[in-house]
């Protein structure tokens, strides 16, 4: 078969596709329709994680899982535009790793809206300007986002859905390696950047500056200098990449959080984020332990922070596995409620493993 007839059978086969979206799309539609009668999301985490998972069982050909992944996740960006003009708030500006996020979530359908802080975020879904906000929660090299953490003591927004993404920094520059006398970034880069950066170029100032896309809007403007920051600001700041990957870390991954007003449904594969104040007493810590240990929830992750309300007075954040539903957990927060001052659910959401 020659190169006109394949491309031909191409042609025939593209037809039929555009054809099943439409028909695929104008069903998405009727299904948000029937949602809004009972004043439902448009956006739906438990359904995102079947359509996900029962893509990738049915894929049998040679394209890879997350390429058919990412498919679905343009047609389902596609079908919740025309459902609803969504806006998801991310800490800004463009080509930050939190953009990058919030695109892989939610695909280039919905409009994406970057503001100049995690509060801002809180701030945008909270007053009806977006729908939804991300947010990064920790990473994997540097630990917890502290300012996340505590955003959530004062507000009434749910954790709906979480997403993980591989951490790459990249060296930006108009110049020469040879030429750079100083690199922006932000701290935590640096920090996850230490080795190579001590390795490869020593003597090099290193300014700490806000975002990683602002770093890249100085290395354009300003003479002999450079940025760490994503691939995707390259292009976007007129930049040349000097180096990839040059993160220490091989499994140097960031976990982002969905924020809006209410949690997801169960799903049967669920995690649970909870925010518990403990009394001032001996074993305090150990008790709210037991109570998961004695109902049989495990714990995934736990996190300390001062409650800047009394001194030596901390609220503990845990990431358990199950929905507030499920029966076990039910009976673990009944417990805590007993002998916590202060327990607060920050929603329950489909739980991922990559």
């Amino acid at each position: 078969m020659n190169l006109r007839e394949l491309r031909k059978k191409i042609d025939g086969l593209d037809k039929k596709i555009i054809s099943l979206l439409d028909q695929r799309t104008r069903i998405a539609l009727e299904i948000g329709r029937v949602k809004a009668k009972t004043k439902k999301g448009v956006y739906a985490p438990d359904r995102e994680k079947e359509v996900y998972k029962k893509a990738v069982s049915l894929n049998k050909g040679i394209l890879p899982d997350k390429t058919i992944k990412a498919i679905y996740r343009e047609i389902m960006s596609g079908a919740l535009s025309l459902e609803k003009s969504m806006k998801v708030a991310y800490l800004g500006p463009a080509a930050t790793f939190t953009h990058q996020a919030s695109l892989k979530k939610f695909g280039s359908s919905v409009a994406h809206v970057p503001v100049k802080s995690i509060t801002d975020v809180f701030l945008e879904v909270e007053r009806g300007r977006c729908d939804y906000g991300v947010v990064p929660i920790e990473n994997s090299v540097e630990g917890a986002v502290n300012h996340t953490l505590d955003m959530f003591v004062d507000s009434d927004l749910k954790i709906c859905s979480e997403i993980k993404l591989e951490i790459s920094h990249t060296l930006l520059a108009k110049c020469r390696m040879k030429d750079i006398k100083k690199i922006y970034s932000k701290a935590e880069v640096f920090g996850q950047c230490r080795i190579w950066l001590e390795t490869k170029l020593p003597k090099v100032e290193l300014q700490e500056v806000s975002s990683t896309s602002r770093a890249a809007t100085l290395a354009g403007k300003h003479k002999n200098t450079a940025a760490i920051a994503s691939i995707l600001a390259a292009d976007l700041y007129g930049l040349k990449t000097l180096a990839r990957s040059i993160e220490d870390s091989s499994h140097n991954m960031t976990r982002f959080l969905i924020i809006g007003r209410d949690s997801a449904p169960r799903t049967g594969e669920d995690k649970t984020s909870i925010m518990i104040s403990l009394k001032d007493k001996v074993g305090a810590l150990h008790d709210m332990l037991q109570s998961f240990k004695r109902h049989g929830v495990n714990l995934t992750k736990i996190e300390s922070r001062p409650s800047k309300k009394k001194a030596w007075e901390y609220y503990f954040f845990v990431d358990a596995l199950g929905h507030f539903e499920d029966a076990s957990l039910k009976k673990a927060l009944k417990s805590l409620e007993k002998q916590s001052p202060y327990l607060k659910v920050l929603g329950s959401y489909p739980r991922i493993d990559i």
